[in-house]
């Protein structure tokens, strides 16, 4: 099976002046899980999910187990042994037949690997049946050691709203690490990894904020799919306490040079747009112990803000 980047990645990739690199990084990009990311796979206790809920929003959720609840039983599935939880917007969303997108990330190894395809559901969980394996670099990733075993949650506390309160506008501004989910119409959902220094999410109000996008792999799915359905969500961990932020809005690319000069390390700028926020506490499952940030970080300016 051969597969080839959309016309969004590709009218992206073409703006970035960037489609010759693109076209050489996407043959990396299989619809199999090969031996090696088998055995990756096999090893993780943390994952991000992307997909579209009843309500049509894009949402991006944690996803948690010991060591083997995600397990390939063949070069084609995954099998997931885990469902977001009661109060994740996604719980009642993973039905058969709907596209999903997969980060499964190692924070203290500063590996990732991506998985996309469609769910065939189970009662302990679901099938993803692949459409794109592949990796990615390293850049950008804080490491990090989980301290729990994951799998769930204790007794979780949720606020839902449709604007950011202050405490948590403060906690974006403070965030060295956040996910985001995109998708497009023929192509499915995907979940990807932003990271930089503290402050590299500028937030300006309940409603709005934008973050830098820095140098990655040049093939440019998040962007190529927000560049034809803006419908993103966005996750922020609290390693620390034990929370998680999940957003749901929209997103869109400012390709304005001069703004983006004024980010250090920024090639464009997206701005995202707030419809629903949703917070939940007690998830020690996503509990981590902050090791080292990236050396690829740029420093963070206050000059966009």
């Amino acid at each position: 099976m051969e597969l080839v980047f959309h016309p969004g990645e590709l009218g992206v990739q073409e703006r970035a002046g960037v489609r010759d690199q693109a076209r050489k990084i996407g043959t990396g990009i299989h619809a199999t899980i090969s031996t090696a990311a088998a055995e990756f796979l096999l090893a993780q206790r943390f994952t991000v999910l992307a997909a579209v809920d009843s309500a049509g929003r894009m949402w991006a959720s944690p996803l948690t187990g010991p060591q083997g609840f995600l397990e390939p039983v063949d070069e084609r599935r995954l099998r997931v042994y885990a469902h977001p939880i009661a109060s994740d917007p996604l719980a009642e969303a993973l039905g058969d037949g709907v596209a999903v997108g997969l980060l499964v990330i190692d924070l203290a190894h500063r590996k990732r690997l991506r998985l996309n395809g469609r769910v065939e559901a189970r009662d302990d969980g679901f099938d993803v049946v692949t459409r794109e394996v592949f990796g990615n670099c390293p850049k950008y990733i804080q490491a990090r050691v989980a301290e729990s075993a994951g799998g769930g949650t204790e007794a979780p506390v949720v606020a839902s709203a449709a604007h950011l309160e202050e405490p948590q506008r403060r906690w974006i501004g403070e965030a060295d690490t956040f996910f985001v989910a995109s998708r497009h119409a023929e192509a499915g959902a995907d979940a990807s990894h932003r990271g930089g220094n503290p402050g590299f999410v500028r937030v300006a109000d309940g409603l709005r904020l934008s973050w830098p996008d820095y140098s990655g792999n040049r093939m440019f799915q998040t962007l190529g799919n927000l560049a034809r359905d803006s419908r993103a969500g966005l996750l922020f961990v609290d390693f620390d306490g034990g929370r998680t932020l999940q957003l749901a809005g929209r997103a869109t690319i400012d390709w304005d040079p001069e703004r983006a000069r004024r980010s250090e390390g920024a090639e464009r700028i997206v701005d995202f747009t707030v419809e629903r926020v949703l917070e939940i506490g007690g998830r020690a499952d996503v509990r981590h112990r902050l090791l080292g940030r990236s050396p690829f970080n740029p420093p963070s300016s206050s000059k966009d803000r």
